[in-house]
């Protein structure tokens, strides 16, 4: 067991955004966490898992496939 546990300061720093979003993540569990006594941990992997799930990948069109609209 190698994981990482970071705080939600850590976390939302790696996402890029406010404390309030992976705060938010949590209490809706879409993100796995642990609760060390009243502190709240959040493995390095289930970082990676989610923006993993939440990448959206471009689309790649051959050229003449799309129309124009009217």
């Amino acid at each position: 067991m190698k994981d990482r546990y970071l705080s939600v300061t850590q976390v939302a720093e790696i996402l890029g955004t406010t404390v309030r979003f992976p705060r938010r993540l949590i209490e809706e569990r879409r993100i796995t966490f642990v609760k060390v006594g009243r502190h709240v941990r959040i493995p390095e992997s289930a970082v990676a898992a989610y923006i993993e799930a939440h990448t959206v990948q471009p689309i790649t069109v051959r050229p003449g496939v799309l129309r124009r609209a009217a």
